[in-house]
């Protein structure tokens, strides 16, 4: 059979993905495993996920979730820091600690053969840290000169105002590692405290995937942590919840960090918008990926490919428990400032009025989601990140099974449906990071109200 090579073959139907089966029953210790099997290299991906996160930070005590974490591979109590990354690399293990709004990732990946080495070596640095004070002392040093540092970089400081102005008063309205004033005030009780409070094995979900069956992960995890001794459980759960409740209306709508002299500044615009779990996910996604969310979407081709006022801009619905934000970020030339400006608010409020998707962007975006959606699983650790996140969630035990059937079944009015109600143009709130005696006059005449000035320093210092 002669095979025409001038042309492209056609592309077949997106094929669904088959999540690994997840099994689920809490231990004697009364933390939930779940354990799905992963066949293939001889790997093993433990994760610890607690639901607290730095939305758990105490109000006066940004960056105290993220400090803690970070202290985790210090040491424990009858091991050294040197001594335990030998122990890690002696198993060829790698250890992992993520911070995100709503909860705690600790994981360490390892050889089939080490798995109850290394989970047991896992419990111990989770449950036993050694959190000595100079320890302490020189990892917030670190902290702290990171985080005056990022004073200096735009984009840093465009998504702490945005943060703070969307979330006021919320926890959800500050960066993890903090500010340096929270940062210069916290001690190391404080970090006991919180870890005493925070990660207890009872509220904690174990989630182990690798080439082995459940009842032996079982056998291990019960046999991990037989020998460990038990927490203190008294300290108070924290006051603020992240699911607590909506925000606050934002201070302003334009918000100006003035940086004398740049050639670009820096932006962020959108608003608070939806949760995760919101029944429109698979329309928010096919939105977001004609609107900003690819390097072909809407903005991106009129920004950068017909205009040259960029060097590239995106869009993304960032889902938390809780509602999370919609943003569009990127820097511009500071003379496209308030042509940018207008031209992504006229974006977000034709896509789902009088320029709805049409059926070739529509194609695009459910292929660019649905083709490569397997590869999200190829390896144990992302099937354990997957799992992670359905628990973060809530998510039913079938949401990766049924996302390209869903993603596949979005159509045009969905699409438009789902920007009318997530994307609210008339309500976005701007950040600019640029020359404000270069940008402020324009800025004016834009229908956002007066600017309000914020300096480059941390608003809580």
């Amino acid at each position: 059979m002669a095979v025409d090579r001038s042309r492209l073959p056609a592309p077949g139907a997106a094929q669904a993905v088959r999540f690994p089966a997840v099994g689920a029953h809490r231990l004697t210790s009364g933390m939930v495993l779940r354990a799905g099997r992963h066949p293939g290299p001889p790997v093993v991906h433990w994760l610890l996920l607690w639901p607290a996160g730095t939305a758990s930070d105490p109000a006066a005590q940004p960056g105290l979730a993220a400090l803690t974490a970070d202290l985790l591979d210090e040491g424990t109590r009858t091991r050294s820091s040197l001594d335990l990354h030998a122990a890690v690399d002696r198993i060829g293990g790698r250890l992992g600690a993520q911070v995100g709004a709503d909860a705690t990732m600790v994981s360490l990946t390892t050889l089939e053969r080490h798995a109850a080495e290394g989970l047991a070596l896992l419990f111990e640095i989770v449950t036993e840290p050694r959190f000595a004070a100079a320890d302490f002392d020189r990892v917030r040093e670190l902290r702290r000169s990171r985080v005056r540092q990022m004073r200096m970089v735009p984009a840093a400081v465009a998504e702490r105002v945005y943060l703070e102005t969307l979330y006021p008063g919320h926890p959800y309205g500050h960066l993890g590692i903090g500010t340096d004033a929270a940062l210069a005030q916290l001690t190391i009780d404080d970090v006991r405290r919180f870890h005493r409070a925070q990660y207890r094995l009872g509220a904690a979900t174990l989630i182990a995937t690798g080439p082995f069956s459940e009842a032996a992960v079982g056998d291990m995890a019960e046999r991990a942590l037989g020998g460990l001794p038990a927490l203190e459980t008294d300290a108070p759960a924290p006051d603020v919840r992240p699911d607590a409740g909506a925000p606050g209306p934002p201070p302003a709508r334009l918000v100006l960090v003035d940086r004398p002299g740049a050639v670009q500044s820096e932006l962020r615009i959108g608003h608070v918008a939806a949760a995760r779990r919101t029944p429109a996910y698979p329309a928010l996604q096919v939105l977001n990926m004609v609107l900003g969310g690819q390097f072909v979407s809407r903005l991106n081709r009129s920004l950068r490919e017909e205009k040259g006022y960029t060097y590239g801009v995106r869009t993304a619905f960032q889902y938390r428990r809780a509602p999370g934000p919609f943003v569009m970020q990127g820097s511009v030339q500071a003379d496209a400032t308030v042509e940018t400006i207008r031209e992504v608010i006229e974006e977000m409020a034709a896509i789902g009025g009088d320029r709805p998707v049409t059926r070739p962007e529509l194609d695009l975006a459910r292929s660019a989601l649905t083709r490569g959606f397997a590869r999200s699983f190829e390896t144990a650790g992302q099937v354990a990140r997957g799992v992670a996140q359905v628990v973060q969630y809530d998510l039913p035990a079938d949401e990766y099974d049924r996302f390209v059937p869903a993603v596949t079944a979005v159509d045009a009015p969905a699409v438009t449906a789902a920007a009318a109600r997530y994307l609210q143009a008339d309500r976005a709130v701007v950040v600019v990071v640029g020359p404000a005696a270069q940008i402020a006059p324009g800025l004016d005449a834009l229908p956002l109200g007066s600017a309000q000035r914020v300096d480059d320093q941390e608003s809580a210092a």
